[in-house]
C-alpha cells in the first residue's frame, strides 16, 4: 500500500504523477534556497544578513518570495566598479583643476605664461591680444588671429575726398585749397580724353 493511499488515490498512474509532482516541488524548494544563498552573496556584504536571508528561505516559497522584495538592486561587483569609476573620474577632474609646472612640479594655472617659481616660459602669448596659446592650436580663439602666420592688417584711411569734406564741415577749419580746370578757348576743339593736343 503506498503512501497516496491515504488521501484515497489508488489509481497507478495518477499515483505516479502524484510522486513525480512532489519529487519537483522538493528540488524546487532545495532549488530556491541555494539561489537565496548565491544571490545574498553576491548582493550583500554582511555575512549575518547572508546567514539570514537563507534562513528565512528554508520556509517553502514564501523566505524566497520576501527575500526578492527585500534584496538589494544591485550586485557587489557592480557597487565596486561605480566606485572607481567615479574615483577616477575625480582624479581626472582635479589633475586638470590643478596644473604643475613641468619643470618644478609648481602648481600653475592654465592662463600662467612663465612659472612663477623656476620662470620657465610655459606658454607662448598672442602677437595680437596678448592672451596664451596652446602650442597645438593654429589660431587664437580670442581675436581670430593666425598663430605664427600674419598680423592682421590695419584699416585703409579715408579717403582725402572724405576727410576734406569732414575737415570742411568742422567749424572754424580752414579752406582747403581747389585746383581750377584749364580754360578752353572758344576758337580750340574740345579735346578727347586721352589724346594730347594738337600742334601748333
Amino acid at each position: 500500500m503506498s503512501l497516496l493511499a491515504i488521501f484515497g488515490i489508488t489509481n497507478s498512474w495518477l499515483n505516479l504523477a502524484v510522486s513525480l509532482l512532489l519529487l519537483f516541488l522538493v528540488a524546487l524548494y532545495f532549488a530556491l534556497v541555494y539561489w537565496t544563498w548565491a544571490d545574498a552573496r553576491r548582493r550583500i556584504g554582511d555575512r549575518l544578513l547572508v546567514t539570514c536571508a537563507t534562513l528565512a528561505s528554508l520556509f517553502p516559497f514564501v523566505g524566497t518570495l520576501v527575500y526578492m522584495i527585500v534584496r538589494p538592486p544591485e550586485y557587489l561587483d557592480d557597487v565596486r566598479e561605480r566606485e572607481l569609476e567615479m574615483a577616477a573620474a575625480e582624479a581626472r577632474l582635479a589633475h586638470l583643476e590643478e596644473l604643475h609646472c613641468p619643470y618644478c612640479d609648481f602648481e600653475i594655472e592654465r592662463t600662467f605664461l612663465r612659472c612663477p617659481s623656476c620662470l620657465r616660459r610655459l606658454k607662448e602669448p598672442c602677437g595680437t591680444c596678448g592672451k596664451p596659446l596652446d602650442p597645438r592650436w593654429k589660431i587664437c580663439p580670442y581675436c581670430e588671429s593666425e598663430v605664427g602666420g600674419l598680423q592682421a592688417q590695419p584699416r585703409r584711411p579715408a579717403r582725402a575726398t572724405a576727410s576734406g569734406a569732414r575737415a570742411a564741415a568742422r567749424p572754424g577749419a580752414a579752406p582747403q585749397p581747389t585746383v581750377a580746370a584749364p580754360a578752353v578757348r572758344p576758337d580750340e576743339p574740345a579735346l578727347a580724353p586721352g589724346r594730347p593736343p594738337a600742334p601748333r
